[in-house]
């Protein structure tokens, strides 16, 4: 049960029930498109009457449209359907990493439109932010204000304060209190800028996908494993943060506290034992911080020419990803004891690898979790090609026009 804040609260309005149930049409219009009126009736298990006020509240605010199809039963008037009228201004979506930093422009429902556009990470913010501002002009076909650009979602790697907009610590960026909305609020304006944690925004593109089934699930774990590792909490359908947007930080929880040194500047993180860096490091027999000069072969190995290396029946290749595995799966029964998520996902181009490590991740699963029912969680992996940092940085500006009403 769901106990009410006595200090934090919103009072029913009369209208509060057709609100909510205003939100619910339009979530499964977006979700069923093209969807008849008849049809949405059944969804929504209530009346023709009732959903034609709703619809025809939808229209008048332009938030959905009508089409007739073109199937036609031949005896009259084709039928219509509801779509959500995504016509309208773009979303832009930055997904921030160490080398490169990634755009993609989607629709007011979160589709993709156009190709993704990488470019060149800037290590200095500043930089990197007019740089930035260049690359969405020219996405946007030269022009930038707010009826081109319905908002700009920005996923950064490292722990963010959502109040004032500051990255707080990003060690794969090596970025300490860097006030980026308002280095970005320079270049673009008035236009709405959300920031967002690269873990929380892999757990938002799940749920607030169009066909994806995290949209059916209440409690789910996303951690993607990268350059470092973010991890996203989804607990009765919403995102957990925590008092300072900062919970879920498995990534920084020791496995071992005489471990290996993490980039966060403490010893046995599970991000230094499972990140594309520690298995790179593992297999050129380095730590994460050896701070030697960093031999050519192995500054120019990636996760992928690991992997490669790996199926080419190199053993030493295959033992560093095995070893990965194994603390992966550790950490993740960490989580699951802790959380016990419907379903986890895992991200990340060690994915593409799953096929070698899947048994070894699941053993470690079982040998740690509390229960054998604990040990059989489900897992799903997510490849690159969804781009889930991506489409979280786009939900964080198309997905507030479906959410629920917060009341009580």
């Amino acid at each position: 049960m769901r106990k009410i804040n006595p200090r934090d609260f919103k009072l029913a309005r009369r209208g509060t029930s057709r609100e909510i149930n205003r939100q619910i049409a339009l979530t499964l219009i977006r979700t069923h498109q093209p969807v008849s009126r008849a049809d949405l009736s059944r969804l929504m298990e209530t009346n023709r009457a009732n959903v034609t006020l709703l619809v025809n509240e939808l229209l008048e605010e332009g938030l959905v449209r009508e089409e007739e199809q073109n199937e036609s039963n031949g005896r009259g008037r084709k039928p219509t359907s509801l779509f959500l009228n995504s016509r309208e201004s773009l979303a832009v979506a930055i997904d921030v990493r160490k080398t490169k930093a990634f755009l993609m422009l989607t629709d007011s429902t979160g589709r993709q439109v156009g190709d993704v556009i990488s470019f060149p990470m800037k290590p200095d913010p500043s930089e990197f932010v007019r740089s930035l501002a260049w690359q969405v002009r020219k996405a946007l076909g030269g022009t930038l204000d707010s009826t081109s650009c319905g908002g700009i979602g920005v996923v950064v790697p490292g722990m963010l304060d959502l109040r004032n907009g500051t990255v707080i610590h990003s060690p794969t960026l090596r970025w300490r209190n860097v006030e980026l909305l308002d280095l970005m609020k320079q270049e673009f304006g008035d236009i709405e800028i959300h920031l967002e944690n690269s873990g929380k925004a892999c757990a938002l593109s799940q749920i607030w996908s169009v066909r994806g089934d995290g949209t059916a699930l209440n409690d789910i774990v996303f951690v993607s494993v990268s350059d470092g590792v973010g991890v996203g909490i989804v607990v009765n359908g919403e995102l957990v943060r925590g008092r300072h947007n900062t919970a879920g930080e498995f990534g920084h929880v020791p496995l071992s506290i005489d471990g290996p040194p993490c980039a966060c500047g403490a010893n046995g993180c599970w991000e230094a034992y499972i990140s594309n860096i520690a298995t790179i490091s593992r297999y050129f027999g380095s730590s994460v911080a050896d701070r030697r000069p960093v031999p050519v072969e192995r500054s120019e190995c990636t996760i992928e020419s690991l992997i490669a290396k790996a199926r080419a029946n190199d053993g030493k290749a295959l033992a560093a990803l095995q070893s990965t595995a194994r603390y992966l799966g550790l950490g993740l029964a960490s989580i699951i004891n802790v959380i016990d998520p419907s379903r986890i996902y895992i991200g990340g181009e060690i994915t593409e690898a799953w096929d070698l490590l899947e048994s070894t991740v699941k053993d470690a699963i079982k040998e740690r979790t509390l229960s054998s029912e604990l040990g059989e969680a489900s897992i799903r992996i997510v490849p690159a090609i969804e781009f889930p940092r991506l489409k979280g940085a786009a939900a964080l500006i198309t997905a507030p026009a479906f959410a629920a009403p917060k009341v009580a």
